[in-house]
């Protein structure tokens, strides 16, 4: 036993002064390389420990039963359906302030116009004839004859009223005819509605210059709707030598697949020219 203690000695001087020399040179900033080549690998393996007992706390925190979970996921739905719901009403709010806001600029453009502004709440069921109904009708000063319009443009006219509502012919029916002429040249027509729904500019002198862009407006001859409401825009021309007069294809700037509100202009009277026509003699 003793002997083993005696061997001991040495080695406990060498460490002590061992010591002693590295607190010495650690305290003079000599084994500062030494020490952050050494601290290196610790420290990685340090932080490994570290996120893998953070992972573990954090899924043994997130457990759940199937039942929470299960009333998780429906209170995730139940937010969702509200919030398309509320997204919903947010755009149909937005679709009616930008047709009300269309409206508004009509009228502050034609501030010598009485209108009356209409919900469309029916359309014919026959394309052919293209006419819609809205909710206005002699109670509010709504006649026959009297134009319709939105702040894109005509619509078309009133063909029948009743006392709360009224039926309008769309400029896009084939029984529809307008005088109208280019805003550009002020080149003088008729637009009449095709069995597709499209517009047809016809009449047009031969010679006469009419463009692809140009806006047509009604002319106001014959007294059946007031001058200079748009129409629609010219997309293309024909014309042929053969052909007494050319024609060009209009374009409105109305969608008549999703009107839903409109103008009428209660203002306008018609004018009756039968009465200047000539009798037949006996």
């Amino acid at each position: 036993m003793r002997r083993r203690s005696v061997n001991r000695i040495p080695l406990l001087i060498v460490t002590v002064l061992s010591c002693i020399a590295l607190i010495f040179f650690s305290g003079g900033g000599a084994l500062r390389g030494l020490e952050g080549l050494v601290s290196t690998p610790l420290n990685a393996l340090a932080g490994l420990f570290s996120g893998t007992s953070r992972t573990v706390a954090s899924l043994t925190a997130g457990e759940r039963t199937y039942e929470e979970l299960e009333a998780y996921v429906a209170d995730l739905e139940t937010q969702l359906a509200r919030i398309t719901t509320e997204l919903v009403e947010l755009r149909e709010t937005g679709a009616d302030y930008q047709r009300l806001a269309d409206l508004v600029n009509y009228v502050a453009q034609n501030q010598n116009q009485e209108v009356v502004a209409a919900d469309v709440i029916a359309r014919d069921t026959v394309r052919a004839l293209r006419t819609v109904v809205i909710n206005r009708g002699v109670r509010d000063g709504v006649r026959v004859g009297m134009p319709v319009v939105t702040g894109q443009g005509l619509v078309g006219r009133v063909i029948n009223v009743s006392a709360n509502a009224s039926r309008v012919q769309l400029i896009t029916s084939e029984f529809s005819s307008v005088s109208a002429r280019t805003q550009t040249n002020r080149v003088e027509g008729a637009v009449i509605g095709l069995a597709s729904g499209a517009l047809r500019l016809t009449l047009i002198p031969q010679g006469a210059q009419v463009q692809v862009g140009d806006l047509v407006l009604t002319s106001g001859l014959g007294g059946n709707l007031p001058p200079d409401v748009v129409i629609g825009q010219v997309t293309s021309t024909r014309q042929f030598q053969s052909d007494i007069d050319q024609t060009a294809e209009v374009r409105s700037l109305i969608d008549f697949d999703r009107l839903e509100m409109v103008l009428v202009v209660t203002s306008f009277e018609p004018v009756d020219l039968s009465v200047f026509e000539p009798t037949p003699e006996p």
